[in-house]
C-alpha cells in the first residue's frame, strides 16, 4: 500500500470523534485540499484506557460508514514493538516501528563490517543531497545499525502475517537524545535498504523539542534547515536507494507546532514532497474544551479532571518524561480552577496560534491526563454524547483550521 503525498494520524482516545475528524478531511476537501486520515493509538494508550486494537478499527471503520467518506484512512499501530504487535495484526494496516530500545545497541561485527562496505558510496562526491563523512557512517554503524536491523526483524514478522501489498510501514527513531543530523539520516537508510525495508515514512529526531500540547520550542531556522535537508535527502533515497516512491518525512508530536506549519508547506510545495504529522492528542484535548465550553456539568467533569490530574502529576507524566516539562510552580491549583466559569478554563486550555491565555503547564498536564477520564468510564464517554454539538464543533476546528489548513494549503 501507499500513503497519498499528505498523511495525517489524527488519533482518537475514546473512539468518539472519528466523524467529527472526518469532517475536518471533507473541509479540506471543499477547498481544493487532499489528505489520507491515519487513526493511530499506541500499546501504552490502549492498555492506559482499557481498549483494544480491535476498538480502534472498529470506531474507524464506523465512522468511515456513517460519513461516507471515500478517501483513504488507515489504522495505525504505533509506536510497536516485537514485544506488543500480535494483538495489533489482525486490525491494523499500518505499523509505526519503533527501535527506541534498541538504538545504541551494538550490531555484530559481521553486520557492521558489511554495512561499512555498503554505505562507502555515500563518500563519493554528489552520492547524497548532503555530505558524508567517515565519521557519520561509523556512528551510524556503533548507534542505529542494531536499531536498523531490529526494524527489518519487526517489518518481516508483519509481511510473513498479513497478506502482499496490504499494509504500510513507518520507522521512528524520533526518541533520541539529540536529533539525527541530514548526513546521519542518509547512512541511516542506506541500512534501511540494505534490510529491504519498504518504508512509507520515517521520523527521525529533529532539532529543538515537541512537547505535547504546545508550539515547538527552538530554533525555527534551525528545524526547517534539517528538514528541507532532510526531505531532499528522502526523495534521493526513492529515487537512489530502492525505497518506495512517495517516501516522505513524518513529523510526531506534531499537534499545535504552529511555528513550523508555514515552512514545512513552503518546503514541501517547492520540492514535490509529502509529509506525515502526527496530532493524536490534540482531539483528546478538544473533548475536554468542548466539555467546558459547554458549561454546567460539562464544564464541571472538566473541573473535576484537572483536579485529579494534578493530585497525580508524577504518575501521569511519567510515561511521557521526554515530552512534557511542567514548572509546577505556575500550574493553577484545583481551587482556583474550581471557581472558573466556562470561558475563562476554554481560554487557559485551548490553544490557538499566538494565544495570550493558553497556560501551556495545564496544557501538558491534561494532554497525559486522559486516564483520568478513562477511569470515569461511561461517566466520560456519556458526557461526550450528551455534548456532542460543542465537543464535535472544537475537535473539527482545531483540526481543519489549526492543522490541516496550514499544513496542506498554506
Amino acid at each position: 500500500m501507499r500513503l497519498s503525498r499528505f498523511s495525517i494520524g489524527t488519533g482518537d482516545r475514546f473512539g468518539l470523534e472519528g466523524e467529527a475528524q472526518i469532517a475536518a478531511f471533507k473541509e479540506l476537501r471543499a477547498h481544493g485540499g487532499e489528505a489520507d486520515i491515519v487513526w493511530n493509538k499506541s500499546n501504552r494508550e490502549h492498555v492506559i484506557i482499557g481498549s483494544s486494537p480491535a476498538d480502534q478499527a472498529n470506531a474507524a471503520a464506523a465512522s468511515v460508514t456513517n460519513t461516507g467518506w471515500d478517501g483513504k484512512w488507515f489504522v495505525d499501530a504505533d509506536h510497536i514493538s516485537l514485544k506488543t504487535i500480535d494483538w495489533f495484526l489482525p486490525h491494523c494496516n499500518f505499523f509505526t516501528i519503533d527501535v527506541a530500545e534498541t538504538i545504541g545497541r551494538q550490531a555484530s561485527a559481521g553486520a557492521r563490517a558489511a554495512y561499512l562496505a555498503q554505505a562507502q558510496f555515500l563518500l563519493e562526491k554528489g552520492a547524497a543531497p548532503v555530505p558524508v563523512t567517515q565519521g557519520d557512517i561509523e556512528t551510524v554503524a556503533d548507534k542505529f545499525l542494531a536499531a536498523v536491523q531490529e526494524a527489518g526483524n519487526t517489518y518481516r514478522y508483519i509481511a510473513a502475517r498479513k497478506p502482499k501489498d496490504s499494509f504500510v510501514v513507518e520507522l521512528s527513531m524520533d526518541e533520541t537524545d539529540a536529533p539525527q543530523t541530514p548526513a546521519q539520516v542518509a547512512a541511516i537508510l542506506v541500512a534501511v535498504a540494505a534490510e529491504k525495508i519498504p518504508l512509507s515514512t520515517f521520523a527521525p529526531r529533529f532539532p529543538g523539542k515537541f512537547l505535547k500540547g504546545i508550539d515547538y520550542v527552538g530554533d525555527v531556522a534551525e528545524f526547517l534547515s534539517a528538514f528541507e535537508a532532510e526531505t531532499k535527502i528522502v526523495l534521493w533515497a526513492a529515487d537512489r536507494l530502492g525505497l518506495p516512491k512517495g517516501f516522505k518525512l513524518s513529523v510526531h508530536t506534531g499537534s499545535d507546532k504552529f511555528k513550523l506549519y508555514k515552512g514545512i508547506h513552503e518546503i514541501v510545495t517547492r520540492l514535490g514532497a509529502g509529509v506525515h504529522l502526527k496530532t493524536a492528542g490534540t482531539t483528546w484535548l478538544e473533548e475536554i474544551v468542548g466539555l467546558a465550553e459547554a458549561d454546567g456539568e460539562g464544564l464541571a467533569l472538566a473541573k473535576r479532571v484537572y483536579a485529579a490530574a494534578y493530585a497525580r502529576i508524577d504518575e501521569l507524566t511519567a510515561p511521557y518524561a521526554n515530552v512534557v516539562e511542567i514548572d509546577r510552580a505556575r500550574l493553577p491549583r484545583p481551587d482556583e480552577v474550581a471557581a472558573w466559569d466556562s470561558k475563562t478554563f476554554v481560554n487557559a486550555l485551548r490553544h490557538e496560534p499566538g494565544s495570550q491565555t493558553m497556560q501551556p503547564d495545564m496544557r501538558q498536564l491534561m494532554h497525559v491526563g486522559f486516564k483520568i477520564a478513562a477511569e470515569m468510564g461511561e461517566e466520560y464517554t456519556d458526557a461526550l454524547v450528551e455534548y456532542r454539538e460543542s465537543v464535535a464543533r472544537n475537535v473539527q476546528s482545531n483540526l481543519y483550521a489549526r492543522h490541516l489548513l496550514p499544513i496542506i494549503l498554506g
